[in-house]
């Protein structure tokens, strides 16, 4: 059985609960849901895990802060033996408008210290990642007060939907591949 890695990127913390920074645990609270699975305690984060078309998504949402998400990446890919290409990271964007999803299958960290983390850790900047948009509404130098605050009344409204079509665009990872999702999914 095939076997993927799906980590959302965010802080643990009530404070940040809600945030912009934690669509990535949003995402897979989101997921589990729909998946009905649950998640528990384990090393370095919440784990969960579902079956989908005859793959397994392992599921985590790290408990090292954002900026030390590397750390818990590397761990569950070596635990699980999971390869690179079968690694699904899901973050935040300041570069895209709000809702809008991009896949892509290697980057740059553009700004982003979670994923800077992972590309330290992991050597490389090759592995799929998942950038959910959360707009650029802020004043030069408030981009840490913007990522850190609360969706607006608009963006909160719209967000259920958005979060149903990021479960969509996971399961289509996993059963079709990056490339079919990405021609389905971006931009949408």
């Amino acid at each position: 059985m095939k076997k993927f890695l799906v980590v959302g990127l965010g802080n643990i913390g009530e404070e940040y609960r809600g945030t912009r920074h934690n669509i990535g645990f949003e995402i897979l609270d989101h997921l589990a849901e729909k998946e009905e699975f649950q998640f528990s305690l384990d090393r370095l984060g919440d784990v969960g895990q579902f079956k989908y078309k005859g793959r397994t998504a392992i599921c985590l949402k790290p408990s090292t802060y954002m900026n030390l998400s590397g750390k818990a990446v590397l761990y569950w890919l070596q635990k699980e033996n999971i390869p690179l290409e079968n690694l699904l990271i899901l973050t935040d964007d300041l570069n895209l408008p709000f809702g809008s999803l991009r896949l892509k299958t290697k980057g740059s960290d553009g700004g982003h210290n979670g994923l800077k983390d992972i590309q330290k850790m992991l050597n490389t900047g090759s592995y799929p990642r998942l950038r959910f948009g959360v707009g650029s509404d802020y004043s030069r130098g408030q981009q840490v007060d913007f990522v850190l605050g609360r969706w607006n009344e608009e963006e909160a409204e719209a967000l259920p939907e958005r979060l149903n079509r990021c479960s969509e665009l996971i399961r289509s990872f996993l059963f079709a591949g990056p490339k079919n999702t990405m021609n389905k999914f971006n931009n949408t």
